[in-house]
């Protein structure tokens, strides 16, 4: 079994020696209600007292109802500082400016949302000096079950090497409030999403064959495919460099 309290002792201390060296006030991140959203506040506000969350409801009802409540019970629990800032009228301005200009596919549609998320969270972090902490983990990375520019996008993030299991067992740890950990990982992207609903493959299938090379010859085939689609997401930014001979 893994040794959570060094863990915990190394991850603090991983957090506290960024603040230091990048001369932050503090860290923002964005709560949805998740486990890795929780896990990230709870390492971040361990390290760092100057830390808040900001919930992000953006259109689904999802985000206003279980999503806010269970954000607030980790922020109160763990006396993180939150605030709360509604995106839909963002998102419905930023539909109608496009107008009949740009007709929106799903893919479109469902990726909005967290690039609002994100510009919003680093419009705070410049305001107040702060650095933005991530909040993916290691079983959505290789899937590349997160958005481009909007949740994969940070300054940091201090959970990026944990699989999905490995994080429920943090917070069972660290005494997460338990309708975190017990609920349906959820991007709340629309009305009953799920990411395994979504993606045709549970994250213990995904975390099997990340561990151990094991599984389904089904679910790898999900995975790979996943992995191989997604392999943009996780290089640098391709760029053109001037060679000199």
């Amino acid at each position: 079994m893994r040794d959570y309290a060094k863990e915990l002792e190394e991850r603090v201390a991983y957090i506290r020696n960024l603040i230091e060296e990048s001369h932050a006030s503090g860290i923002v991140f964005g709560n949805s209600g998740g486990k890795d959203c929780a896990l990230v506040g709870i390492l971040c506000k361990k390290a760092c007292d100057n830390t808040v969350c900001l919930q992000l409801p953006c259109h689904s009802k999802q985000n206003f109802g279980s999503d806010i409540d269970d954000a607030l019970a980790v922020a109160k629990k763990f006396n993180i500082e939150h605030r709360t800032f509604d995106l839909t009228p963002v998102r419905a301005a930023m539909l109608s400016m496009m107008g009949d200009e740009v007709t929106l596919n799903s893919n479109a549609l469902v990726n909005l949302p967290p690039r609002l998320r994100m510009t919003t969270l680093y419009t705070v972090a410049a305001a107040e000096n702060r650095l933005v902490a991530g909040t993916g983990n290691r079983s959505e990375r290789y899937m590349g079950y997160f958005t481009k520019h909007g949740d994969g996008a940070c300054d940091f993030n201090p959970i990026s090497d944990l699989t999905v299991g490995e994080v429920y067992e943090f917070l069972r740890y660290l005494d997460a409030p338990a309708s975190v950990i017990e609920k349906a990982p959820s991007a709340g992207l629309y009305e009953g999403q799920t990411d395994e609903k979504d993606m045709g493959v549970t994250y213990a299938e995904i975390d099997e064959y990340i561990l151990n090379g094991t599984g389904k010859p089904e679910s790898i085939e999900i995975i790979n495919r996943y992995h191989s689609r997604s392999e943009h997401k996780r290089r640098p930014t391709n760029m053109f460099r001037e060679v000199n001979d």
